[in-house]
């Protein structure tokens, strides 16, 4: 019976774990005023008539702090990039040389960093959101096992492991934040 109880927190666990990676990985995209390739990794070019990200038609690296270097694999397909990157609408203006675009990043306004720590913020209310899902899914999966005849008391305590990891990720999620947030102000 109490394989059937771990199951459920193992799989609850599972889930939240999933949204922390989530959001840990949605939150690399907000720009901290250094430059990062994931700024631009998921920018689409149209490349003979399919869509695909940038980072299938060229290399991206980060030279210093402040700055995005972008080679093409094919030299025709560096007014694609540009113009991708035009399109995507990111604040940054590409400069093409004829043989890499770079990408100066400027410094963030304070306004800007505002701006941006509260859509670090509302990632991170989707991720509890999500995590607390996985509580309620899971906790009606717990329920039910009553009815299948594991004792109550083993159900409550399962009730009670499970809030306490939900507790674990939603804290872990406000420290994702802080961390970000930290980032994000720092001039």
């Amino acid at each position: 019976m109490t394989e059937e109880i771990n199951f459920c927190l193992k799989a609850a666990e599972e889930s939240m774990v999933n949204a922390i990676t989530h959001l840990e990985h949605e939150l690399t995209k907000i720009r901290a005023g250094r430059a990062n390739p994931q700024l631009i990794e998921n920018i689409m070019i149209d490349y003979y008539g399919s869509n695909v990200p940038i980072t299938q038609v060229a290399g991206i690296n980060a030279p210093d702090a402040r700055t995005l270097v972008i080679q093409p694999w094919e030299k025709k397909s560096l007014q694609l990039i540009e113009k991708a990157i035009m399109v995507a609408n990111i604040g940054i203006m590409p400069q093409n040389d004829g043989i890499v675009i770079r990408l100066s990043i400027p410094p963030l306004t304070e306004e800007r960093r505002k701006e941006y720590v509260k859509k670090a913020k509302q990632e991170t209310e989707n991720s509890k959101v999500s995590v607390r899902n996985a509580r309620r899914e899971w906790l009606e999966e717990i329920k039910k096992l009553t009815k299948k005849g594991v004792p109550e008391d083993l159900v409550k305590k399962a009730e009670i492991d499970l809030q306490n990891i939900t507790n674990k990720y939603i804290e872990k999620a406000d420290k994702v934040l802080a961390s970000k947030e930290k980032d994000i102000m720092t001039v």
